[in-house]
């Protein structure tokens, strides 16, 4: 089987003098390189996930390139750049490696045509700048069926790697607490430390792979990382005094890492312990009463365009960066007209230039992202926008961090312009409703009423 054609770009444009490909369609092959093919998110509580070590490889579907399973991320943007091949919904998908071993076969046997959807992207250009990608997703039979057999074998045998740890009686292990020894079953050294050191990682029979459960767990706290907040500490006498004062003597539920080793995860395909577990609880709402006395709203915040900054309110955001970095986002929307769509659209393009370290207003790239500020603050290009064709286009309709506050809001409403944006201050005093039937009998829809009627 022959992969599919490879070119560096994923569209391309018109060449311009100095030899790049240019263009408000077009992205040349050195461009490519900046392309954020995997999900960003912008900075919250420390946390993530770490590597296992000796993780097996995956080849590519079409070549003989191999990458280290536990960076999966890097086969899927090799995939899009060298063969114009997305998957979709990857997360969905339980045994990865089996998963791309089987289609790297079929491929062999058929045209990637017979399999894939064909998306064509720079339709509008002419048809030699015009270029096919591919997509293999679950609207394909085969694909879904396989995503559901690898999910069943993938439960099947973390049923039977559970059902041996539970009758396992030759487990040795020790607290990561109190260093005291335990043989037998693995609930005696879990309820040990939840009984005598309030450290509860769940009931024995909902863990799988307990012995690496354990490891990672006890690598941390070597590492003097907490294991609920994640912060490290000076040494392990600090760390215990933390764990213990702050009650963290628990791990962090947001952190991914820990999926793995609860059987709840691998129960429904795509769904996490956190969808599962909302699903029983809801049943348990359908039966009580609706109390929202002790809802306590958490407001959300918004992250600046260009630095760290973080703001509750759209209205100091704005403020931040006017004063901070010269950028009038209200002022911008209100010159320019710009819709709600336009103004995301101009948000995901400012928010991508500043990902890729470069300057929208001149073009230059930056080692790092604080020398990009300050070339951008003491040139004064914060507030030099590209041409509207440059940003106003369709792929920055997708956020560039998934956890992008301020999209949420933005508005194309009038009640967050500026005062001198509304030609002048216009007080707006409410009527006196306390007498409302002198109101109704002195309206001026009386008036309006009654020549309407006479006209008729």
């Amino acid at each position: 089987m022959a992969a599919p054609k490879t070119q560096g770009a994923a569209t391309q444009g018109e060449e311009d003098g100095d030899g790049n490909r240019g263009g408000t369609g077009g992205v040349s092959y050195e461009d490519s390189k900046d392309c954020i093919l995997e999900p960003l998110s912008l900075p919250e509580n420390p946390g993530g996930t770490t590597s296992l070590e000796g993780s097996p490889s995956v080849p590519c579907i079409f070549c003989e390139e191999h990458f280290l399973i536990d960076e999966q991320d890097k086969l899927l943007k090799h995939m899009i750049i060298e063969h114009k091949t997305v998957i979709a919904d990857v997360k969905l998908v339980a045994d990865f490696q089996r998963y791309i071993s089987y289609w790297r076969k079929r491929f062999t046997e058929q045209p990637i045509t017979d399999f894939c959807s064909v998306i064509r992207i720079n339709s509008t250009a002419p048809f030699e700048e015009q270029d096919n990608y591919f997509l293999l997703c679950d609207v394909l039979p085969e694909d879904r069926i396989l995503r559901e057999e690898l999910q069943k074998q993938r439960l099947k045998e973390i049923l039977e790697q559970q059902q041996q740890e539970r009758n396992d009686n030759s487990f040795q292990g020790s607290c990561m607490f109190c260093n005291e020894e335990f043989l037998g079953n693995r609930s005696v050294l879990l309820n040990h430390m939840a009984r005598e050191h309030t450290f509860n990682i769940g009931l024995p029979d909902n863990i799988v792979n307990c012995n690496e459960f354990l490891c990672t767990l006890q690598k941390k706290l070597d590492n003097l990382q907490c294991l609920y907040c994640e912060k490290t500490f000076r040494d392990k006498n600090t760390l215990k005094d933390h764990m213990r004062k702050k009650q963290h003597r628990r791990i962090n539920p947001k952190n991914r890492e820990y999926d793995r080793f609860y059987v709840i995860n691998y129960l429904e395909l795509g769904k996490s312990w956190e969808e599962v577990q909302l699903e029983d609880d809801r049943e348990l709402l359908d039966h009580q009463e609706d109390d929202w006395s002790d809802w306590e709203e958490h407001p959300l915040s918004a992250v600046c365009l260009f630095c760290e900054k973080q703001a509750e309110t759209i209205e100091k955001l704005c403020v931040h960066m006017e004063d901070a970095h010269e950028f009038d986002l209200l002022k911008i929307k209100s010159e320019l007209g710009l819709n709600f769509y336009e103004q995301v659209k101009l948000v995901n393009f400012i928010r991508r230039q500043i990902h890729q370290c470069r300057c929208y207003g001149c073009h230059e790239k930056f080692k790092s992202k604080a020398d990009l500020r300050t070339h951008m603050e003491e040139a004064k290009h914060t507030s030099l926008l590209p041409e509207r064709q440059t940003w106003d286009q369709p792929q920055y309709y997708f956020p560039t961090y998934e956890n992008d506050t301020l999209l949420c809001t933005l508005s194309d409403s009038e009640s967050d312009l500026t005062a001198q944006e509304q030609n002048g201050n216009i007080a707006i005093i409410s009527e006196d409703t306390s007498k409302l039937h002198a109101l109704k009998q002195s309206s001026i829809l009386n008036q309006l009423l009654l020549h309407e009627s006479l006209k008729n």
